[in-house]
């Protein structure tokens, strides 16, 4: 799949918390104007109807600023909503973590929720079009504040059985 998403951070945007101290400067979630493009890939699997799981992978480090980039490893329950012809809506709420590379030098490994939703098209027998991915994500820990990227991806995928 191919993504795009907002970072919730801007290079170079750090704060500091207690003026007192010399080591209390840390980044702060800030809208980026330039977002983040990406490729990925997601495996779902269905038991039933409701009962669906999916994992996805996703590698955001096209049109970096900075050298910010971020990586996303989630997996959850997926519902299927709807059922028209041959598209499928669903909704999904994953968890995971989140690999983050912000200011050149400074990384981490954040725990990520994710909600969304989108449409999947079925194309022949076995290839399905993913037309359309929202995804919101929390990212509850992030440095000493939280972050919210969002994004919306859309990708070719296989059915294997």
């Amino acid at each position: 799949m191919a993504s795009i998403f907002q970072p919730d951070y801007v290079a170079g945007h750090w704060a500091c918390t207690t003026p007192t101290d010399e080591y209390c400067w840390h980044p702060v979630a800030g809208s980026s104007n330039q977002p983040l493009f990406g490729v990925g890939a997601y495996v779902d699997v269905k038991f039933n109807r409701w009962a669906q799981i999916e994992a996805e992978g996703r590698w955001l480090r096209f049109n970096q600023d900075g050298n910010v980039h971020q990586d996303n490893y989630l997996i959850g329950p997926r519902v299927s909503v709807y059922h028209f012809r041959r598209a499928n809506v669903y909704a999904k709420t994953l968890v995971g973590f989140s690999q983050m590379t912000f200011d050149s030098s400074n990384h981490g490994r954040f725990t990520t929720l994710a909600f969304g939703g989108g449409m999947d098209v079925k194309l022949t027998k076995r290839v399905s079009f993913r037309a359309a991915d929202f995804e919101y994500q929390y990212w509850p820990t992030w440095d000493n504040s939280t972050l919210s990227p969002y994004g919306a991806s859309m990708g070719v995928s296989y059915k294997i059985f």
